[in-house]
């Protein structure tokens, strides 16, 4: 089983947090999207949509983040014997899709600086431009990215749209916070999928530096988040590349690479 995917990814976070919780081996790959590794050909021609993560096994491949969770929880279920009645609740499920059908990214570009966010933009157009001269069979579909990323600067600047992510956001919480209340985990006394697709929102708020506001401010979350980071599963996918020091080793690396890069016009 092979399992494209970069730490930056929340998509890709939990698909790996899954692996670990279920103790499935696999064959790792770093597809840096920041860099636009997504957008070279051997990658691109296994997805067009450039999009993390992508699982693979044998001639079975996945890209929807919640199927490959699904698919992962049932190779797990029969590699221990067990039957369907282990499979995840449909309360698991619900918020799983619940918690999926949140859009982090104009949240997180919001909140990137603008000199680092143009920076970084402008790179990965002309990586696609790069690419596409490249592999002109490919030309079609390296013009549709080209376009969402035309397409994504101008909703950036819609602030109806950060609003709407804001807002939705914020309801999730909320739902966490009222059901926290009562649970240690978001569905019952026992971690479950559910955690897995959640703890990336909240590693990626403390990575922003917004715990205070939208994490610390709800105290069942804020408990929640305590707990969590504790697991040795949130230590290997999550914590290794962003708790203390090590969010700045992460980040500078791929910046110095972003900007090296532009100054040699190596794209």
């Amino acid at each position: 089983m092979q399992l494209y995917h970069h730490p930056y990814s929340l998509d890709s976070q939990k698909v790996r947090l899954a692996l670990e919780e279920k103790n499935i081996d696999y064959t790792s790959f770093h597809v840096n999207p920041i860099t636009g590794k997504n957008f070279d050909s051997s990658f691109f021609q296994k997805n067009p949509t450039a999009k993390l993560p992508v699982f693979q096994n044998g001639s079975h491949i996945l890209y929807n983040t919640i199927e490959i969770i699904q698919y992962i929880e049932r190779i797990a279920m029969v590699s221990s014997g067990g039957d369907e009645s282990t499979l995840s609740s449909g309360d698991i499920v619900e918020w799983m899709y619940k918690i999926k059908q949140w859009n982090p990214k104009f949240f997180t570009l919001s909140h990137i600086p603008p000199k680092y966010r143009v920076t970084v933009s402008k790179f990965l157009r002309r990586v696609i431009i790069a690419r596409m001269a490249e592999c002109p069979e490919l030309a079609s579909s390296y013009h549709r990215k080209l376009k969402e990323a035309y397409d994504k600067e101008d909703k950036l600047k819609d602030t109806a749209v950060i609003r709407r992510s804001e807002e939705h956001l914020e309801r999730i919480l909320d739902e966490a916070e009222s059901k926290l209340s009562e649970t240690t985990y978001l569905v019952g006394e026992e971690f479950t999928l559910a955690d897995v697709v959640f703890i990336p929102i909240l590693s990626r708020l403390a990575l922003m530096n917004l715990k205070e506001k939208y994490i610390d401010s709800r105290p069942n979350v804020a408990e929640y988040w305590n707990l969590v980071q504790q697991r040795p599963s949130y230590r290997k996918v999550i914590g290794k590349y962003f708790d203390g020091w090590r969010r700045h080793r992460t980040l500078l690396r791929t910046w110095y690479f972003v900007k090296i890069r532009s100054l040699l016009k190596q794209y």
